[in-house]
């Protein structure tokens, strides 16, 4: 079969809800990371076959098909097409996933892989409380609700059930979030994201300026400040400070042949290993990436000890805290420049933007594999494994 390779991967810096981010539409934001991708890779833009772009609030200035409209909005040809895919959290991982199943399958040689999110200018649950209040029906159909009777899938109740399994304490989760902020302060401190991040010209009254740094960091962060923010339920133990930031933000990665690289001298970063996606409870949700890297691992017949460097999608601090009580790994070599509850999770935007992190973690530190994975809305979950070509 033939490989895929990732030739470039940016993001831009996360932005606040209604913070630094909050005037630039979706699709301007989306298309500034495919001029970004097309710029620092030196590729004709006219030889990239089609745009991959991942967004789960597809409503209001993210509908009528944001990946098109990221294109219309971008340097970009009109020739070139676009599709919008929405996997909830995976959304833009999945786009990776598609774009090198299209190269691997030979039918296709240039690829970009996106996603975007304006939290702020599409508020989350938009797509389903919109026609809710409208009285335009509920995604929970009849039939599944004779499944699940009674059952409200909620991520929050997901979170709060995966802390009481694998018994997590409140202080255990705290002690998890302000290490997310630690290591998100001496990354950025240390220019460790410089590489990776796509600058976004911004106004906020005194002049323009570019944004270059991820807005959600708390710099003063403790565990008497993390520790003071109120339970989102009582008896419960997940809270704001130990859940992902909401965050503006889009992200990217160009995925080609290697025809192409020789085609458009293009020189890779990476190589994609192993693609994986699975599906489990729909109800606890977000435990699924424990499953779906047993089974990448032993597709790609490795072991957990293989992989020098993982990002686990800091959706709450259960999800990572129970897969590395689960699969083994070293702490040492998770989420290294810190996650979601420090950087933001731009929803549809988090998949690439990981990839970008992961990436530029791995050069940086000599690593030869790394595994992305998630837990995604309704009990999925992607892995990604990749091979630096350092």
């Amino acid at each position: 079969m033939a490989e895929a390779y990732i030739v470039e991967a940016a993001r831009t810096a996360g932005g606040r809800r209604g913070g630094k981010l909050r005037d630039w539409h979706p699709a301007d934001m989306g298309g500034a990371v495919l001029d970004a991708l097309v710029d620092r890779s030196g590729i004709d833009p006219a030889a990239i076959e089609d745009v991959i772009m991942g967004c789960v609030g597809m409503a209001g200035e993210q509908s009528f098909h944001i990946g098109r409209n990221c294109v219309l909005a971008s340097k970009l040809p009109e020739s070139v097409p676009a599709v919008s895919i929405d996997r909830q959290c995976g959304s833009s991982q999945q786009s990776m996933h598609f774009a090198a199943q299209a190269v691997m399958s030979g039918t296709m040689d240039v690829v970009i892989a996106a996603g975007v999110e304006s939290m702020t200018r599409v508020p989350m649950g938009t797509p389903t409380k919109l026609p809710m209040e409208h009285g335009l029906g509920s995604p929970k159909s009849p039939k599944m609700e004779e499944r699940y009777p009674g059952i409200n899938f909620s991520q929050f109740m997901g979170a709060e059930m995966m802390a009481k399994k694998y018994g997590f304490s409140r202080d255990e989760l705290d002690a998890f979030a302000l290490e997310s902020h630690q290591r998100a302060i001496r990354a950025t401190e240390s220019g460790a994201f410089d590489n990776e991040i796509v600058p976004l010209e911004i106004d906020l009254g005194d002049g323009k300026q570019m944004h270059t740094t991820d807005e959600g960091i708390r710099f003063d962060a403790t565990m008497e400040s993390i520790g003071s923010v109120k339970l989102l339920q009582e008896g419960g133990s997940i809270t704001a400070a130990n859940a992902s930031q909401i965050c503006d933000g889009s992200s990217g990665a160009l995925i080609v042949s290697e025809a192409a690289l020789k085609e458009h001298n293009l020189t890779p970063m990476a190589r994609i290993h192993n693609l994986t996606i699975t599906g489990g409870d729909p109800v606890i949700m977000l435990e699924e990436p424990i499953g779906a890297t047993e089974r990448a691992l032993k597709r790609a017949g490795m072991k957990i000890d293989d992989i020098d460097l993982y990002e686990v999608n800091e959706a709450f601090a259960p999800v990572p805290m129970a897969w590395m009580k689960m699969i083994g790994g070293d702490h040492a070599r998770l989420n290294v420049n810190g996650g979601a509850i420090a950087l933001g999770h731009p929803l549809g935007a988090s998949g690439t933007k990981l990839m970008a992190t992961l990436l530029n973690a791995m050069k940086t530190r000599k690593a030869r594999y790394g595994l992305q994975t998630m837990c995604e809305g309704g009990g999925l979950a992607n892995v990604t494994i990749v091979e630096y070509l350092h």
